[in-house]
């Protein structure tokens, strides 16, 4: 019997927190029993290209909305009608993105799920009514609603769907094999990116984007260094912002303090390396490496915006987002540093947040399979 086939609308396969999620999720899956293929709207090669095609998935490019409306319909349309896709998940956190499952449906989608992505789009009028639009014109045909979170439900499909039992939360949860203290992986880091054992490394993993919000991040970290000049920051990742968060650096006379490393592929390996995770978004749905920095034993401190379940060890400290608060994350970073990490393998058990619990239930969501 053939694999089932899941056409997951993602926009992109680069790193992102929910590309990351549902590669996790693909790699546990049972391949001769399902396969998950991907509709996106970048013309270029993406992250997880390669390994999407070597798990078995297929990809396809369409063009993007803001190209061209009517070829963005006609491209989904024929993706999901010539590959007679009887299960379809769109992943957005604008109702707007709810389209996209009318028009699978019109295709031939026999169930289509939407999984929210995050709990904001940054606020503003229009977004607000974007928002209503999308739930008013399109919910109707999601079958199945997914969220990472309790704000990520209620931002994307609304309070009344939230409160009704009709969202079902599903973890972004993590491989507890793969994310877990290093020693070794430690020693590694450090010394190819010259990082003394003396030193207190901050780290942050995201996008440079202003939802993630490095310049408070910078600040943060100057003031950290005043308090004790011992310190670095290790940023991960690429993006539009890279290139002002480094100017304003320089500003702040901090950027020999800063390691840049791009995107990287062995996160566990710096989470192992970092002493303090820090985390100023503006928004999260349910940031990834926050739980992946809480799986290594990792003390995280974040702002007060990202749901309070995203603390699964009790590792995670809240603060709120404002200047004269500047002085308070950088204590609270700076405490947190702990001479020795714990295994936090049972509270992710206990939370359902190991990757095993989280596939099938993925499974059972999309498939109605146990």
């Amino acid at each position: 019997m053939a694999a089932k086939r899941l056409l997951c609308i993602t926009g992109t396969l680069d790193c992102g927190g929910a590309e990351t999620f549902l590669m996790k999720i693909y790699r546990r899956l049972d391949r001769e029993k399902y396969l998950m293929d991907f509709c996106i709207t970048v013309p270029d090669k993406c992250y997880y290209d390669d390994e999407v095609e070597a798990l078995g998935g297929r990809i396809f490019r369409i063009p993007p909305k803001s190209v061209s409306l009517s070829g963005f319909k006609k491209g989904l349309y024929d993706v999901v009608k010539k590959g007679n896709y009887s299960h379809v998940l769109r992943v957005t956190s604008n109702p707007l993105g709810f389209l996209d499952v009318k028009i699978a449906k019109k295709a031939g989608a026999e169930v289509c799920a939407v999984r929210s992505s995050n709990s904001s789009e940054g606020g503003g009028l229009l977004n607000t009514l974007e928002t209503l639009a999308g739930r008013a014109l399109y919910g109707k045909y999601i079958d199945v609603k997914i969220a990472p979170s309790d704000l990520a439900a209620r931002h994307t499909f609304g309070d009344r769907a939230y409160k009704k039992g009709e969202v079902n939360i599903l973890h972004n949860a993590i491989d507890l094999d793969v994310y877990r203290f290093d020693p070794c992986e430690r020693v590694r880091i450090r010394k190819e990116f010259g990082v003394a054992d003396s030193e207190t490394l901050v780290g942050h993993i995201g996008r440079f984007a202003e939802q993630k919000n490095h310049g408070f991040l910078l600040e943060i970290f100057s003031e950290c260094l005043k308090k004790k000049p011992d310190c670095r920051l290790l940023l991960v990742g690429k993006g539009e912002l890279e290139g002002k968060i480094k100017e304003k650096a320089t500003t702040l006379g901090i950027l020999d303090r800063i390691i840049f490393t791009g995107v990287r592929s062995d996160v566990p390996a710096l989470l192992s390396a970092i002493d303090v995770f820090a985390f100023p978004s503006l928004f999260e749905g349910m940031p990834n490496t926050v739980i992946e920095a809480q799986a290594t034993g990792l003390p995280c401190v974040i702002s007060d915006t990202i749901t309070r379940e995203a603390d699964i060890t009790g590792l995670v400290g809240y603060l709120p987002i404002c200047k004269e608060n500047i002085g308070n994350w950088a204590d609270a970073i700076l405490s947190a540093k702990t001479e020795s990490r714990i295994s936090p393998t049972e509270s992710f058990v206990k939370n359902g947040y190991d990757i095993g619990t989280s596939a099938d239930r993925f499974v059972s969501l999309i498939f109605g399979d146990r």
